[in-house]
């Protein structure tokens, strides 16, 4: 009888097993972007956008002053281009200092997307910044305008 009850778990441990295999092998944009939240009368219609977290980089203090105005200048620069092309949704710096330095919010389908817009940043090449990468969902209709 213990043996039964055994082979059953087991049995249901590789199903189980199996099934997170099958979900984490599915790329991230073969995921749909957008679904809809049911509560209550009231319906919200869900978007997947990337949450970047703007990081004080190891390099941050290997700069001029000129140098530092020249990387804050291309850094802006490349915020006003991903916002003209509708890839960034919002963005602005942290108050408090420290090593968080700011945020982005950018409408692209993967990480890897968002990684790739990043990497023109000159203030991210130069090390001045890193970044942090997350899946986020918003309510569609919600963004700053």
């Amino acid at each position: 009888m213990i043996s039964k009850i055994v082979l059953t778990i087991a049995v249901l441990f590789c199903f189980v097993s199996a099934l997170r295999a099958q979900d984490a092998a599915e790329s991230e944009s073969a995921r749909p972007r957008t679904f809809e939240m049911k509560e209550g009368d009231t319906t919200y219609t869900m978007k997947q956008y990337v949450f970047v977290v703007l990081m004080r980089g190891k390099k941050a203090y290997d700069y001029s002053e000129a140098e530092l105005d020249s990387l804050q200048a291309g850094h802006m620069a490349n915020m006003n281009r991903l916002a003209e092309e509708g890839k960034l949704v919002m963005a602005g710096p942290f108050g408090e200092g420290g090593d968080h330095r700011g945020l982005m919010i950018l409408d692209c389908a993967t990480i890897k997307e968002a990684e790739a817009f990043l990497a023109t940043d000159p203030a991210v090449q130069a090390g001045r910044l890193r970044c942090e990468f997350h899946t986020w969902w918003g309510a569609v209709g919600t963004e700053l305008k």
